[in-house]
């Protein structure tokens, strides 16, 4: 663990890195820029391509190991990982669709496909956890940040795509196979943890600031770009213009450490944790440890001294001590209060853990499903070219992302628990997918853009929500589990459901039988409706439970948030 003093420059660079990293691990949302290619190329039905869809969205949340990972190894082993996957999955779906090797079977595909997009849940842990750990008073914000430059990232390989790959599928997927994992490689050296202040750092509110209002500059310039590029054909020169632009708005987080480093403040600063981030139990080590390696997630961040939840917390644990040294009683192994460090296997028995995990599932889960059909969906309403599309949904995945982590996080100081804001999303997700159902003329675009804002929302919520209340010491394994819920969701409502009602309506439309049918499109309202009326009911349900999650960690927030700022609890060994 690298030690530190408040305000020092490399926590800032590695959250400048780790916006590069970001981008990187939002390769999964790239799907619908060549799933067409998949199906034209190789012959796929919709059903295959949606089975394909469902493999695309476990990789990318299958974060079970790479949050294990982070409890056992330093961050650039965890980046280098997913470097690993990125490069050999991809490679395969480059194969195929260049048709460098015929025939690959189609399982590999599924596997390759699986592989190549797990790469975003190595990359997005690693960067995650080891900020989340470097500002831990900052949580929703930096959640917010990072994943709102994740939510870019399909906006970023669009562009991209569009300007400068002329719209090929088989080279995106080589810039994903080799250019991705390239600046994986580049970054890895700058994403390392660090050892936060002990107060909060009077500048850091407007550095944030300055970071959020970047990146929404990037997406309004993203979002501008792209329309422009569909209704007045760019020349080359205007194309590479604007992708020099993209790369400068990119690298614009990293003008906080420049000018940190430029003007130095002599003002005294507050110092560092008496204890490590990583471990309540062990002292920081300067001079030869310093340069040794750590893990992203020893234990314990969240249980540094910075304060109790209650003022008799003291007094009580003295009586308590005394009692047990005059052996009056026996001390017994406490299980962890709400907002104390978890084990996983102590959180997954908790009720609030399965409300979080139903919550997501029905808010990100029915989101992804509409994101994996959502080139189908515009072709069966009559848009042909569906990146325009793709690129609304990012931006507003982006906003949905980026805005949920700064609402909440100035709720949250006045004790409003921030799982609020996935029930209010949950309910607008409900006449999205209504207004989806009913494919009312012109409304396609708005029912994107309100989809991908509410879907944006759900994830910025649940990342500080997990932290908030089982702490940070397993908040990699935890986050990542609950994660599950998007490809569970995607397997039933997207594999299973939407894909073969897909398949059946385009059958009937075109005399076909399933069965024998291959490359088949369906056109119109009925392609997916019912799928839209079920999306409408899960997210229905979401809310109901999403009400009483509220409800139940009320009191939690009143105590973190007592004070009109985060304190993290003080806990007793246990």
């Amino acid at each position: 663990m690298v030690t530190l003093k408040a305000g020092s420059r490399p926590p800032w660079v590695g959250l400048g890195a780790a916006v590069w990293v970001q981008i990187a691990a939002g390769n999964a949302y790239n799907f619908p820029l060549y799933s067409h290619s998949l199906k034209s190329v190789l012959g796929f039905n919709q059903h295959q391509l949606t089975m394909l869809g469902v493999a695309n969205d476990i990789g990318e949340n299958m974060g079970l190991l790479p949050g294990l990972a982070s409890n056992k190894f330093p961050p650039w082993l965890v980046l280098f990982i997913g470097s690993l996957a990125c490069f050999f999955g991809y490679g395969v779906l480059w194969l195929a669709v260049s048709r460098t090797v015929e025939s690959l079977p189609y399982w590999l595909l599924w596997i390759a496909l699986c592989v190549a997009t797990n790469s975003s849940a190595w990359l997005g842990t690693a960067v995650l956890v080891t900020n989340m750990r470097n500002f831990p008073l900052s949580r929703g914000t930096v959640a917010g940040i990072l994943k709102g430059y994740g939510g870019l990232s399909a906006a970023v390989f669009t562009e991209i795509y569009n300007m400068l790959l002329h719209n090929s599928s088989s080279k995106l997927l080589l810039v994903l196979a080799v250019g991705v994992p390239v600046v994986c490689l580049v970054m890895m050296y700058f994403v390392r943890p660090c050892t936060p202040a002990s107060g909060e750092d009077s500048a850091a509110p407007s550095h944030f600031l300055f970071t959020q209002a970047a990146s929404v500059v990037l997406g309004f310039f993203l979002l501008t770009t792209t329309i422009l590029d569909h209704m007045i054909p760019l020349s080359a020169s205007i194309s590479y213009a604007s992708l020099f632009i993209m790369i400068i708005l990119l690298m614009a987080p990293l003008a906080i450490p420049v000018k940190m480093t430029i003007c130095r403040k002599r003002t005294s600063e507050s110092g560092i944790l008496d204890q490590s981030v990583g471990s309540s139990d062990s002292v920081v080590r300067a001079g030869g440890d310093a340069d040794k390696s750590e893990p992203l997630l020893d234990p314990s961040s969240s249980t540094t001294d910075l304060g109790s939840f209650r003022d008799n917390d003291d007094v009580s644990e003295v009586a308590l001590l005394l009692a047990e040294g005059e052996g009056a009683v026996r001390r017994k192994k406490r299980r962890p209060k709400r907002g104390e460090d978890f084990k996983f296997t102590e959180a997954v028995v908790k009720a609030d853990f399965w409300l979080l995990f139903l919550v997501y599932f029905a808010g990100v889960g029915s989101g992804v499903t509409v994101l994996n059909n959502l080139a189908q969906i515009g072709i069966a309403q009559g848009v042909h070219d569906t990146t325009i599309l793709l690129s609304l949904f990012s931006f507003c995945n982006f906003v949905g992302r980026l805005g949920g982590g700064v609402v909440s996080e100035h709720f949250v100081r006045k004790t409003i628990p921030r799982t609020i804001w996935m029930t209010c999303t949950q309910v607008i997700m409900i006449i999205t997918y209504l207004l989806f159902a009913s494919s009312i003329d012109g409304t396609l675009y708005a029912a994107t853009a309100l989809l991908g804002i509410c879907y944006g929302v759900q994830f910025s919520i649940m990342i500080p929500t997990v932290s908030e209340l089982f702490g940070l010491e397993h908040f990699g394994l935890i986050s990542n589990f609950l994660a599950l819920g998007n490809p569970l969701a995607a397997f039933l409502f997207s594999g299973l459901l939407a894909g073969y009602i897909y398949d059946n309506e385009a059958a009937k439309q075109q005399g076909f039988n399933l069965l024998t049918s291959n490359v088949i499109s369906c056109l119109g309202p009925n392609c997916f409706r019912i799928t839209f009326f079920v999306l409408a009911g899960v997210c229905c349900v979401g809310s109901i439970f999403s009400i009483i999650l509220n409800i139940r960690i009320r009191p939690v927030y009143q105590m973190l948030y007592a004070g009109g700022s985060f304190r993290l609890p003080q806990t007793s060994n246990k």
